[in-house]
């Protein structure tokens, strides 16, 4: 056992005859393999970002709405996003139109039951998007079927389709542009870049949409 305040880490075998994994060394690499995508995505995606600031940013000033969706860890990111916007980010504002499309059970239920789970998105694109609106897409492997669908749907209406991905895109290149693409193929490491992009792009628009200061660094 170690000193307190540091983690317990490899060196006696469990009662089953395995070793106890090495806690520091994890705790290490993980930090370490954040802080290398963090920094590839910094270089990798400052230019995509700029666009999709300023396309939601034209679209919301036009009267149009941001329109997110993923599955998963993703719709978590989709809901958290929208009430960002929606309710309040760094202070108190006017409203900005956003909207998670993962949250009504009863559309998700009745879409995946009436017509499949690929549709879950889609057909509420159909529904309440409007020409000008963003709809923007998260999905890590860039494979999601409902995302795919999605965004195709947002783009034969007119809609501005756009999306975070990881690593090459998947099958999204072609149906999102901008397509931020987080530079990695772990999972963990791409949804945590997702959730960073998306707290930024929360940040811009309120600047740019003159709601919030620029923050002095």
């Amino acid at each position: 056992m170690r000193e307190c305040g540091k983690l317990q880490a490899g060196g006696k075998h469990r009662e089953d005859g395995s070793r106890p994994m090495d806690l520091e060394r994890f705790f290490a690499a993980e930090f370490a393999e954040h802080r290398t995508v963090t920094e590839a995505a910094a270089s990798a995606l400052t230019v995509p970002f700029a666009r999709l600031t300023g396309i939601c940013v034209d679209s919301l000033k036009a009267g149009g709405k941001l329109l997110f969706f993923g599955n998963g860890g993703s719709a978590a990111d989709a809901q958290h996003l929208a009430t960002e916007l929606a309710v309040r980010y760094v202070g108190d504002r006017a409203a900005i139109a956003a909207i998670a499309l993962t949250t009504d059970t009863s559309a998700l239920t009745a879409i995946g039951n009436d017509f499949g789970f690929e549709y879950l998105f889609a057909r509420q694109i159909e529904a309440i998007g409007r020409r000008g609106d963003v709809a923007i897409g998260i999905s890590t492997s860039g494979r999601s079927a409902n995302v795919k669908l999605a965004l195709r749907q947002a783009r034969d209406m007119g809609l501005k389709a756009v999306a975070f991905t990881g690593a090459g895109g998947g099958e999204l290149a072609g149906l999102a542009d901008p397509l931020l693409m987080v530079p990695s193929t772990t999972t963990a490491r791409i949804q945590e870049m997702h959730i960073l992009l998306g707290q930024m792009l929360c940040g811009a628009i309120e600047i740019e949409l003159g709601l919030a200061e620029e923050p002095a660094r």
